[in-house]
């Protein structure tokens, strides 16, 4: 199926976030730019204090943690509100894919799973969901409340191949865990 952007792919409930091609940026790096996640956890852990409003915390989540990372060219949450269906929940960046089922797409992996999805190569990933044409990579991590039940996930995008680390995996996992899951 063509999508609206000229993108062969499934056409999922929402729209294609057509954007510019990026600039090339080479496949192999010495190094990845990185953010300083200690702070970066302490800012949000000061402007979550007290909050439990899940979607009020998802939203300063998906703002700190976008504006972090020049690599990070979508950041956002999908949230569970049915049976293996995810619907989009606060973002940063273009439109995103409004449901997303648990069967299909790295996010969908992710809730199924209940396992971060570090993907270097989106185009390698069976069944990829291209909400948009210029994402080249994608880190998605389940998200848990208290009691261990996924409650969505959050899914950031680059459009840089290879853009993403353990570091990067690990560190954010911790500040998903401490502001959703904690008592």
């Amino acid at each position: 199926m063509l999508q609206a952007s000229g993108v062969a792919g499934p056409v999922l409930s929402g729209s294609v976030r057509p954007r510019p091609a990026p600039a090339a940026h080479p496949s192999v790096r010495p190094e990845k730019p990185m953010p300083d996640y200690p702070s970066l956890a302490a800012t949000i852990r000061s402007l979550c204090e007290g909050e439990t409003d899940t979607i009020a915390l998802m939203a300063t989540l998906a703002c700190e943690i976008h504006h972090s990372d020049p690599r990070f060219d979508w950041t956002g949450f999908y949230r569970v509100t049915a049976p293996e269906l995810l619907k989009i929940g606060p973002y940063q960046g273009g439109h995103g894919c409004l449901v997303i089922p648990f069967s299909r797409g790295v996010c969908g992996a992710a809730a199924r799973t209940g396992q971060i999805q570090r993907i270097a190569d989106v185009e390698a990933f069976a069944g990829h969901i291209a909400c948009a044409a210029s994402t080249r990579s994608e880190l998605v991590i389940p998200v848990r409340d208290v009691g261990g039940q996924i409650i969505g996930v959050l899914d950031i995008d680059s459009d840089r191949p290879d853009a993403f680390t353990e570091e990067d995996a690990t560190a954010l996992s911790a500040i998903i865990d401490e502001v959703f899951a904690r008592g």
